[in-house]
């Protein structure tokens, strides 16, 4: 009993669902209909505190390889303020539920990590 819905899959008769224009099912009961808003909403602003935070770490990762490749106060102020704006940037998005609480702790700590290494091969190398 299902017919062609002419660019927006397939409509089913006799149910309480009907297709939108990527295949997927949108839900006629007001609340439901709240529901996908919501969760929409949501799906998008994560995505952007996740994006961030990977944007971010790249940074901070550039900026430590380049003070390791050439130790000096100005690279090693660079990194430490690019560690704080991914600290900063971590905790908002546990703040805020993008993250659980240890996969936020869990990230801040291989970065901390990661500037302990350097630091340690700069003495090591001293």
């Amino acid at each position: 009993m299902a017919k062609p819905f002419p660019g927006f899959g397939v409509m089913i008769l006799n149910l309480s669902i009907i297709l939108c224009e990527f295949g997927r099912a949108v839900a006629n009961i007001k609340s439901a209909i709240k529901r996908i808003q919501v969760s929409e909403r949501n799906r998008v602003r994560n995505k952007s505190y996740r994006s961030a935070v990977k944007t971010l770490t790249k940074r901070y990762l550039d900026a430590l390889d380049a003070y390791a490749a050439d130790p000096s106060p100005t690279a090693a102020e660079t990194v430490q303020a690019e560690l704080s704006a991914v600290f900063s940037k971590v905790d908002k998005a546990v703040k805020r539920g993008v993250y659980h609480g240890n996969a936020g702790a869990r990230r801040k700590s291989r970065l901390a990590k990661a500037w302990k290494a350097v630091e340690a091969q700069k003495a090591t190398a001293s």
